[in-house]
């Protein structure tokens, strides 16, 4: 059995239902009690900026905010792709609290040890 839930989202404000999605199945299992992480590239880099979240919603309503809310509060690690983040403009500084940059690298490593859903 894996070590670790790894959701990988590369889509954000692009596609709102996988985005949001994403973060759900991330939600649910550390409500389950499972150790979760989420790991942004592309896009999907977008959904751990300050502010974005807020109005990215599926088309069942569901909120991509509160579910990130809910990760913030479990503590699970939101790892967003450093070179996404700065060709997108922005940096660490801009990120919700929870949140950080990390590598390819890194994601490779956290693979090797997860069950992985890739949104």
């Amino acid at each position: 059995m894996a070590d670790l839930f790894l959701v990988v989202i590369s889509c954000g404000t692009d596609n709102p239902n996988r985005a949001t999605r994403g973060l759900q199945m991330a939600a649910f299992a550390a409500k389950a009690g499972k150790k979760a992480a989420v790991f942004l590239l592309d896009e999907g880099v977008y959904l751990a900026k300050k502010g974005m979240c807020l109005n990215i919603r599926a088309a069942t309503g569901d909120s991509a905010d509160d579910h990130l809310v809910t990760l913030q509060e479990f503590e699970v690690p939101i790892l967003a792709c450093t070179p996404c983040v700065k060709s997108r403009c922005f940096d660490e500084e801009d990120l919700i609290e929870g949140a950080r940059l990390a590598t390819a690298n890194e994601l490779i490593e956290l693979s090797f040890t997860s069950a992985v859903l890739s949104l």
